[in-house]
């Protein structure tokens, strides 16, 4: 194993970062991003590139296997953290930095370091129960052994994998120390598929060989094959076949993605069919979300004003703004425009620190100009999910995604048109009436919340699509796991 390049990170305190987000921690997740830019810290896209895997939020038993999997495909000297709470953030991760050093530099400390904690682990059971939105009696086991997380088997058995062992360490509000285990996962495999922003820079698009049965699809966070639909070979998983639309027999992979993919909607799970690389179904599920002791971060403004608390219009604004620049970015990092991607992620935290509409205008109206005007963006992505309004208001769709009233590229425009007039709403005092419902994503008082409508419409979206274009279609759709826990909120809809 070359360790030249996590050598050199860590002798330079500079440790690649990749973080892993669980239902209801979006704010931690928000401040990593935000400390890890502070810090100059380089973000990796996949596990083999990283040195530091940060896991934001309170992870169930259940989920221990599949972070398990993501670390132990990073290279080693290699270090998990788990940080529950944003007050934690800077504490949490100059502890990981040095710690990561000291393994870095002292031969033998990771072993030492590993025998220890081995003696203080409990003996560990069968890998049941989890942090599933429903029931899964489906064995999907990853391209390198891990699996997705799974719902409680029949007996409600508890998932003891968690354990106790080396490099993890659990940081949250009075308490830091060891939890976990390290894991494994695929190594990153996307191939580039080059395109050119207005400035001449190059940016790419993710393209995946499916011929090479996914095994190109590895550093997606968590994937896998669905093993009761393929037949094994020496270990290996084989496709089984399957009429397509041409009434061809053509192989057929099960693969579910997420909930460890970067640039990925948090908690959320695809298991797609494919053929070749075209999806042919989809079964759509998430983790769990906590139950509702924290308000979804996003559209916790609203939510505050539906309970009677005093909330100014323009901090919901603020919110709005920030939470369609986070969006924005996600999907400008999807299509491979990380420069573009990266600035609105800066003036995303700019704006939840609090900036003044002086400070930050400027340099949104430039950032939004710039994506507004490329004629590449528009050809990357224009035609991608065609959601018409009328089609969008019968799933129940409302926000963003029904005036947007098109494709992808439409839903882009149509958050750049509502960060560009919130923007001027910032200084605005006047309180948040309990009636004004519209969160980031539309309707919080509708009979579902509104990422509920969002992941209905998915498989409408995209079933026929190619494997790479559907990554962009889930990203231009943006839908909020947290949004669909179980909260009691007067005025407002609940899962």
């Amino acid at each position: 194993m070359d360790l030249r390049g996590p050598l050199r990170r860590a002798a330079m305190q500079r440790p690649a970062v990749l973080a892993v987000t669980l239902p209801g921690a979006t704010d931690v997740r928000v401040a990593v991003e935000a400390e890890v830019r502070r810090q100059g810290w380089p973000a990796a896209g996949a596990p083999a590139d990283a040195d530091l895997l940060v896991v934001c939020g309170s992870p169930e038993p259940g989920e221990a296997e599949w972070l398990e999997d993501i670390k132990r495909s990073m290279p080693e000297p290699a270090v998990r953290i788990v940080v529950q709470e944003a007050g934690q953030v800077v504490r949490a991760l100059d502890r990981a930095r040095r710690d990561l050093t000291d393994r870095a530099v002292i031969p033998g400390k990771a072993d030492a370091d590993d025998q220890r904690e081995a003696a203080r682990r409990e003996p560990g059971g069968d890998a049941h129960g989890g942090r599933h939105g429903r029931g899964d009696d489906h064995r999907h086991d990853a391209h390198h052994g891990g699996s997705p997380p799974r719902a409680p088997d029949d007996q409600g058995h508890p998932d003891h994998s968690m354990g106790h062992a080396h490099g993890d360490h659990a940081v949250h509000s009075g308490y830091e120390g060891y939890e976990g285990q390290e894991g494994h996962e695929g190594h990153e495999g996307h191939e580039g598929h080059e395109i050119h922003q207005p400035d001449d820079h190059a940016a790419h698009m993710d393209h995946v060989d499916h011929q090479g049965h996914a095994g190109h699809m590895d550093h997606m966070g968590h994937m896998g094959h669905d093993m009761h639909a393929m037949g094994e070979v020496a270990g290996l998983p084989m496709a089984e076949r399957g009429d397509d639309r041409d009434e061809l027999r053509l192989d057929q992979l099960h693969v579910p993605i997420g909930p460890g993919l970067a640039d990925w909607p948090t908690g959320l799970i695809l298991r797609l069919t494919l053929q070749g690389d075209v999806v042919q179904g989809i079964d759509v599920d998430h983790l769990s979300v906590p139950p509702g002791h924290r308000l979804p971060f996003w559209g916790e403004p609203w939510l505050r004003a539906a309970q009677g608390e005093e909330v100014t219009r323009g901090s919901a604004a603020r919110r709005r703004c920030a939470a369609h620049l986070d969006s924005a970015g996600r999907l400008l990092a999807v299509v491979g425009w990380d420069d573009a991607a990266a600035r609105c992620r800066r003036l995303r935290d700019e704006l939840l620190s609090g900036a003044s509409r002086e400070r930050i205008r400027g340099d949104l109206r430039g950032a939004l100009r710039r994506v507004e005007r490329s004629r590449t963006l528009r050809w990357s992505i224009g035609g991608l999910g065609e959601l018409p309004s009328s089609r969008a208001r019968a799933a129940g769709v409302t926000g963003p995604a029904l005036a947007a009233d098109g494709d992808a590229y439409d839903r882009l425009l149509m958050w750049l048109g509502e960060i560009g007039r919130g923007i001027e709403g910032l200084d605005d005092e006047r309180p948040l009436t309990p009636d004004e419902l519209t969160g980031p994503r539309g309707r919080l008082d509708g009979a579902q919340p509104p990422s509920r409508a969002l992941l209905g419409i998915l498989p409408e979206l995209l079933i026929g699509a190619e494997f790479t274009c559907a990554r962009i279609i889930v990203a231009s759709l943006d839908p909020d796991i947290e949004e669909l826990a179980p909260a009691p909120l007067s005025g407002a809809a609940h899962a």
